[in-house]
């Protein structure tokens, strides 16, 4: 992936390094409950997103941004100001104005405003604070424990995050969520499975607008972000971790169909071909 001179973004905080800080009001109930479903190989973010805000959901001093000679920060950075770059131009010709989400790079633990965040709880997006929260070590467990090495599949995993932040500035996010409320659990499931599904599709979306208009993509990089994207699959994750797979409690969908939606988002570069909602085949 050809991101060397690529735009950095001015909206990553980097607490590395910094105190998550304590844990007061309604939070720690959430933070168990996500790493329940987290150890079961579901989704902590369905969790995290629907717990209440609360005073010591913020870290008490400013992030610094990341420095200057962190080549993976700046990686991160760049990748963020190619989906601004996107998403702002896309949202423009659907005459809406697109707000860039902050994206927070951590170690081990820190706070977010839909309560606690643990790296073993992977990258997520929250929002109440329309912020994308990333441990920099899940890209190690992508290359290594997952066997999907590449910039590219590294990149799909950010631009993933921001399709959720895409849906949340459409409303979308919103109504699922309020439609799970008064559903079954396995309807519940079944609704974060499209959700999600949705925001792989969007995450080929940029795909195909960054490399149409800046050609970011080198031989093998769409072959990366594929590969991520199986990797990554309910059915797959369930499997390694507990050795058989149960459909009824996927989240985030098999590993097929997060290849087969990434595909559509990146072969159409439509927004419209995203519709998960109303597929009649996931």
């Amino acid at each position: 992936m050809k991101w060397e001179f690529g735009r950095r973004s001015s909206n990553v905080e980097d607490r590395r390094g910094m105190p998550a800080g304590p844990v007061v009001g309604g939070g720690i109930g959430a933070i168990l409950l996500a790493i329940v479903v987290t150890l079961l190989g579901g989704d902590p973010s369905a969790i995290l997103n629907q717990a209440p805000p609360t005073t010591s959901n913020r870290p008490t001093t400013q992030a610094p941004a990341p420095p200057a000679n962190d080549q993976m920060a700046n990686f991160v950075s760049v990748v963020l100001a190619d989906t601004e770059d996107t998403w702002s131009a896309l949202f423009r010709q659907m005459g809406r104005t697109y707000r860039n989400p902050k994206l927070v790079l951590f170690s081990g633990s820190t706070q977010s405003a839909c309560g606690y965040a643990k790296s073993a709880m992977g990258p997520f997006y929250c929002p109440l604070d329309q912020k994308v929260y990333i441990d920099l070590s899940f890209y190690r467990d992508l290359k290594y424990k997952h066997n999907a090495p590449g910039d590219f599949a590294q990149a799909y995993v950010i631009a993933h995050e921001v399709g959720h932040h895409v849906q949340n500035l459409m409303g979308i996010s919103g109504k699922v969520q309020s439609l799970q409320r008064r559903v079954s659990q396995e309807q519940a499931n079944q609704l974060s499975v499209m959700l999600e599904l949705q925001a792989d599709c969007l995450a080929g979306v940029w795909g195909y607008h960054a490399d149409r208009t800046r050609q970011i993509l080198e031989q093998g990089d769409i072959e990366e972000a594929l590969n991520a994207a199986s990797s990554i699959g309910d059915d797959r994750l369930q499997a390694q971790a507990r050795g058989y797979v149960v459909p009824e409690s996927f989240t985030h969908g098999s590993s097929a169909q997060r290849v087969r939606w990434f595909k559509r988002g990146m072969q159409t570069g439509d927004i419209n071909q995203c519709n998960t909602f109303e597929a009649r085949n996931l």
